[in-house]
């Protein structure tokens, strides 16, 4: 083998994922991940089992080390781990993608959306920021989330990035005797379309309760001082800047949503304290109903995380308990253990998991949930609309983040959620980004970084289901794993034939 070709076995992968990690927010246009896909489910063409697997391995450090690249700030150690760990998940999937065959590009998407499903679940509850599925965001294969969900969504793009890459190999060599593979590949293609298109055509409808009276809605952002602990950062800073854009809206909104713990209480109860009588006099004031984030300690090693809704009358109507907690942020797994590797001052407390479907039922409406990081993770998102909630709040805090690559990711996940819900989404964030989105992905509304300022708008409520909502993951990871197994099969059957080659026997020399 040449150096040349040695060069490009090792470079096309990890190209191939830089492009999908540059496509993630707030980066790059989203055709730069199709063509990421392409080029790294190209590179998979003619590997051995360990080829693929280091393929595999190479494209996710490709995508990860700038996907990830927010956890630099945190601890750099952990940073790399991450981004080996993250990788390696990708490599073990492509590892079981079949070298050739008919189906190599399909059986290639389907383990793609095994190995991401697996990122979202494991290990401690999953990673899913960086995913390849939240540089779609904007483009015309998101449309696939309202069928399938993010699984979906990653199981459209390498389908059309495979067909696109083995498009341009086929036009590019022999284009005659190619011809089926230029057919094949356009089909893959066209498939991938079909389903964004039957995604986009699954439009939610709105109740007939809310076209009658929309809710109109208040989102406060109190802005200020990014910064990584409460050092850096006073919870009564925060709570003092909330209440003060707070007095800036007009009128009489049916919700004031805050961010998350923007309310942080130490070790005094919330109830019957003077916060929560301050709380309950906003509401009262504004005839509506307050939505906060409320922190507050349970001994020496642990705290909740919740969320308060208080009614018109300043009364306390309904709480919810983070569900999906920040590993290494809110909580430390198996922390004997790594208490010997690193400084865990700034975790000293573990956040309590609650449960619950996350839908709250509020004088204003019934709301889904989602507490900032489970807003990546779409079955907290249907578990609360599918438990009636009608309009998806996400109340959350980015402010440890030193710049907008976590808080643009985690836009581009409320614009997931919304299309595979179908409802509307409200995310309330004290330094940013609080916005507005339609149940198409569209942000209607987003404030800026660091700056304060109130979002008014008014957004109905939406009752019906989306297919994703009524069918969930199950049906995108049975045939994912139907078509790897039938890409096997048909590679099988397309191998060629290896005679057992008779030695011939030497005439004796005359």
């Amino acid at each position: 083998m040449t150096l040349a070709r040695r060069v490009a076995r090792i470079g096309l992968p990890v190209l191939g994922g830089a492009l999908v990690g540059l496509s993630l927010p707030p980066l790059a246009p989203w055709p730069l991940g199709v063509i990421g896909m392409a080029i790294v489910i190209c590179s998979l063409s003619g590997r051995s089992w360990a080829g693929r697997l280091g393929a595999g391995l190479l494209a996710g450090l490709g995508q990860f080390a700038i996907g990830l690249a927010w956890a630099i700030q945190f601890n750099v150690a952990g940073y790399v781990v991450l981004v080996i760990a993250e990788s390696a998940i990708i490599g073990l999937g492509l590892s079981l993608t079949p070298g050739r065959g008919a189906l190599r590009i399909p059986a290639a998407a389907a383990t793609l959306t095994l190995a991401e499903w697996v990122r979202e679940t494991w290990p401690f509850g999953g990673l899913p920021l960086g995913s390849a599925t939240l540089g779609q965001m904007g483009g015309p294969l998101q449309f696939s989330a309202r069928l399938g969900g993010p699984l979906l969504v990653l199981f459209t793009l390498a389908l059309a990035g495979g067909g696109l890459g083995e498009l341009v190999v086929a036009a590019a060599t022999r284009p005659r005797e190619d011809r089926p593979s230029l057919l094949s590949s356009l089909s893959f293609m066209m498939a991938a379309a079909a389903l964004a298109g039957a995604g986009s055509v699954a439009s939610p409808t709105i109740s007939a309760a809310a076209s009658e009276r929309p809710l109109r809605v208040a989102i406060v952002q109190g802005g200020g001082k990014r910064g990584l602990n409460q050092l850096q950062v006073p919870p009564s800073t925060v709570f003092d800047a909330a209440v003060s854009e707070t007095k800036q809206i007009r009128g009489h909104p049916d919700l004031i949503l805050w961010p998350e713990d923007v309310v942080a209480m130490g070790s005094t109860p919330f109830e019957g304290s003077a916060v929560e009588a301050a709380l309950a006099g906003i509401a009262r004031e504004h005839h509506a109903t307050l939505v906060a984030g409320v922190t507050q300690d349970v001994g020496r090693a642990s705290f909740l995380n919740e969320v308060v809704a208080i009614g018109p009358d300043g009364k306390i109507v309904a709480t919810f308990e983070k569900v999906h907690r920040v590993p290494f942020g809110e909580y430390v797994p198996y922390r004997g253990f790594f208490s010997h590797l690193a400084n865990l001052n700034d975790v000293s407390r573990d956040a309590m998991p609650g449960r619950g479907s996350g839908m709250v039922a509020t004088p204003a409406g019934r709301f889904a949930v989602l507490v900032s990081y489970e807003v990546f993770f779409a079955d907290r998102g249907r578990s609360g609309v599918r438990a009636g909630g009608q309009v998806i709040l996400v109340p959350t805090n980015t402010s440890s983040y030193s710049n907008g690559q976590a808080p643009a990711q985690e836009i581009a996940a409320s614009r997931l959620q919304a299309l595979e819900e179908g409802r509307y989404v409200l995310q309330a964030a004290p330094t940013g980004y609080s916005a507005v989105i339609s149940p198409s992905g569209v942000v209607l509304d987003r404030s800026a970084l660091s700056t304060p300022g109130v979002i008014e708008a008014t957004v109905p409520a939406i009752g019906s289901e989306t297919p994703y909502e009524t069918l969930g993951d199950l049906p995108v990871l049975i045939g994912a794993l139907a078509l790897l197994a039938l890409g096997w099969a048909v590679a099988g059957v397309s191998l060629p034939s290896n005679p057992i080659r008779r030695r011939r026997r030497r005439s004796p020399s005359r």
